[in-house]
């Protein structure tokens, strides 16, 4: 039930005939878990916050440096040195206080997965790096938990939902993790500053559309080439 505050407040999305108020509704009710409060998460998270999803997981044991500042959009120079979860908190609790947070300042592994997963209904991988990557998904289907997938290089971005409704998943796609030095990271091949932004905005648009119960592109890769402005779906 949305307090006459909280009405107000998301009104504009309550007036779309494909939300109402029982839209809204679901998105209060539902708990989502993010890992990594980075170029993709801080997007994702503050329009996550600002659209009143009620309940958010953040999971990221980094602490924000200058050279985060040209892409992870919601850190100042001041925040340099403190742990990105906790700056992220403290920032989204002012966007809504309507939102429930709760950060993990730990390190994603094979021993805490399942626990920290366990009290949400949807999972979203915004981390940088494979081994992380793959924890992640093998964790959400021993689970059985839905994962927003979403990366990102130079001008180029990837989005996808695996496990849901018997669909495929990461290893479907890619059985094991590639060689760390084969697939360079963004901080040693660079990533142009909105490229994360957009990629994580579109994250954003699954995770909302799985919580309505409004998803049907299963088993579909979204591949983004800000480059050339092109854009592509394959399905596997």
């Amino acid at each position: 039930m949305l307090s006459r505050e909280e009405f107000n407040r998301y009104n504009k999305q309550v007036m779309l005939e494909d939300v109402g108020l029982a839209g809204q509704t679901m998105l209060k009710e539902a708990k989502i878990l993010v890992i990594g409060a980075g170029g993709l998460g801080a997007p994702l998270l503050q329009y996550l916050t600002s659209m009143g999803v009620g309940t958010l997981g953040i999971v990221d044991f980094d602490v924000v440096e200058i050279s985060n500042l040209h892409r992870q959009i919601l850190f100042s120079p001041e925040d340099a040195g403190r742990l990105k979860v906790d700056v992220t908190k403290e920032k989204l609790v002012k966007q809504n206080p309507y939102v429930s947070i709760t950060t993990y300042p730990e390190l994603l592994s094979e021993e805490n997965a399942k626990q920290i997963f366990s009290d949400y209904d949807f999972i979203v991988d915004g981390c940088d790096n494979f081994l992380t990557r793959y924890i992640v998904n093998d964790t959400c289907v021993k689970m059985g938990k839905p994962l927003v997938y979403g990366s990102i290089l130079g001008y180029q971005g990837q989005v996808a939902v695996f496990n849901y409704k018997g669909g495929k998943h990461l290893r479907d796609l890619f059985p094991e993790p590639p060689n760390a030095e084969d697939v360079p990271s963004c901080s040693e091949n660079g990533v142009m500053g909105y490229v994360p932004g957009i990629v994580g905005l579109y994250m954003c648009d699954f995770v909302t559309q799985l919580i309505m119960g409004q998803f049907e592109q299963v088993n579909t890769l979204l591949l983004i080439d800000l480059k050339t402005i092109g854009m592509r779906q394959i399905r596997f």
